[in-house]
C-alpha cells in the first residue's frame, strides 16, 4: 500500500515510553509493557489501520527491539520504526532492518530521524545542521546500497564499510524510508534519498508549496529513485458531531494551558527545529486555519504532531484529509489520546471514509 496513489497508507501512532503521560494519556495499567504495546497494535489491526509509528529518542525503550516483538505478535501490522543515524551505524542498521523485514514477511517501514537528541549519552557527536543532514544523506544512500548490492566498499565523509554484504538478502524488496524535516538541508535529503517525505499539520497552502518545491528539487538534483511520495503526521480529534468535537478540543487545550502554566517563550521558539517553528508560528495567523486546523495547542506546550489538530466530525476530518490527498499526500500518520480509545474511535470513523473516498476518486478518474 502507499505506492498506489488511489490507496492511502493509513497509519496510527503507538507511544514508546516507559511511564504514562505521553500527550496527556495517563492510562496506567501496564503502560510500557509488551502486553500493553501489543494490545495497541492488535487494536490498530482490528480497526482498519495498516500499522503505526513507533517513536525514538534516548531515554525511551529501544524502538527496533519493541517493533520486532510487536511484529512477532501481530499479523498484518506494519511498524513504522523511527531510527537515528549515529545511534545506528549503516551496516548494523541495514542488517537489523533486513532481518526484521524478512521475519515479518515485508511489513517493516522505517522513519529516518535527524533531529537533535541526547547524543553524548550514547557516544555520538554531531556538528551543525548542514553536517547533520549530510551525514543522514550518506547514511540513507549507503543503507540502500547494502540492501541492493553484495560486497560493498564505501569510504565517505561520515561512514565507511569494506567488502560488506548484508544477510539476509531482500529479494522481496527493501523497507520504505520515510523522512521528515523542513529546512533547506533537510529538503535536499528528502528530494534525493527518501521514499516518503512526512509533513506535520500545516495548512494546505504550506503543504502545496512544499510538495511543489520538493518535486522541483527532485528534478534539479537528478533523483535516481522512484518519485517521492508525501505523508502527513497530525493529531485528529474526531467526535460524533462538529460541535462536540470543538467543545472537547477547547477543553483539552484549556487543560494543556493549565499544565503548561505559561505560554511558550521566544527562547523556546528559537531553540526548536525549523519544522516545529513553522507550526508554532501558525497560531499567529489565527486559532483555526483552512476549515478545521486548530493551532491553539501549540501555544500551550503542544509539540510535534500535537502542535496542530484537525478537529471535527468524522465527515469534517475525512474531508480535510482528502484535501491533503488532492495535493498529493498518500500516507497519513494520525493519532489522538487516550491512545487505545482513539485507535478504535478514529479508526472506525475515518478509515472506511478515507478508503471509500480513494476508491471513488479512482473511479471518477
Amino acid at each position: 500500500m502507499g505506492a498506489d496513489p488511489r490507496e492511502p497508507e493509513l497509519l496510527w501512532y503507538i507511544p514508546n515510553t516507559v511511564e504514562p503521560g505521553h500527550r496527556g494519556d495517563f492510562s496506567a495499567d501496564g503502560w510500557g509493557t509488551l502486553d500493553f504495546t501489543v494490545d495497541l497494535a492488535r487494536t490498530a489491526e482490528a480497526h482498519g489501520w495498516s500499522g503505526a509509528l513507533l517513536g525514538t529518542g534516548w531515554g525511551r525503550p529501544d524502538t527496533f527491539t519493541v517493533a520486532t516483538a510487536v511484529a512477532a505478535l501481530t499479523t498484518t501490522f506494519r511498524p513504522l520504526v523511527a531510527i537515528r543515524p549515529g545511534y545506528w551505524q549503516p551496516a548494523h542498521f541495514a542488517s537489523a532492518a533486513a532481518t526484521l523485514q524478512r521475519l515479518s514477511r515485508g511489513r517493516l517501514l522505517v522513519n529516518i530521524v535527524s533531529g537533535q537528541d541526547d547524543l553524548a549519552a550514547y557516544g555520538d557527536v554531531e556538528g551543525d545542521q548542514t553536517q547533520r543532514y549530510a551525514r543522514t544523506k550518506e547514511f540513507m544512500r549507503l543503507v540502500r546500497r547494502l540492501w541492493a548490492e553484495e560486497r560493498v566498499t564505501f569510504e565517505g565523509e561520515h561512514f565507511r564499510v569494506t567488502d560488506s554484504t548484508v544477510v539476509p538478502r531482500l529479494p522481496g524488496g527493501a523497507p520504505r524510508l520515510y523522512f521528515g524535516g523542513a529546512s533547506p538541508a533537510a529538503e535536499r535529503v528528502a528530494a534525493t534519498e527518501a521514499d516518503v517525505q512526512l509533513f506535520w499539520g500545516e495548512p494546505l497552502d504550506g503543504i502545496e508549496a512544499r510538495i511543489a518545491r520538493l518535486r522541483e528539487l527532485s528534478r534539479d538534483l537528478d533523483r535516481d529513485l522512484p518519485p517521492l511520495e508525501f505523508g502527513l503526521r497530525v493529531t485528529t480529534l474526531v467526535r460524533d458531531t462538529t460541535e462536540e468535537a470543538w467543545r472537547d478540543a477547547e477543553a483539552k487545550v484549556a487543560e494543556l494551558a493549565q499544565r503548561q502554566g505559561e505560554r511558550l517563550t521566544p527562547a523556546f521558539r528559537r531553540q526548536t527545529a525549523v519544522g516545529q517553528r513553522r507550526l508554532l508560528e501558525l497560531a499567529e495567523r489565527g486559532d483555526v486555519l483552512d476549515e478545521n486546523l486548530y493551532t491553539a495547542p501549540g501555544r500551550h506546550g503542544g509539540g510535534g504532531a500535537g502542535t496542530t489538530w484537525l478537529v471535527g466530525s468524522a465527515d469534517d476530518v475525512a474531508a480535510a484529509l482528502r484535501r491533503y490527498a488532492d495535493l498529493g499526500v498518500t500516507h497519513f500518520v494520525l493519532s489522538d489520546t487516550p491512545y487505545r480509545q482513539e485507535t478504535v474511535r478514529v479508526g472506525d470513523a475515518l478509515v472506511p471514509r478515507l478508503r471509500a473516498g480513494a476508491v471513488a476518486g479512482a473511479a471518477a478518474g
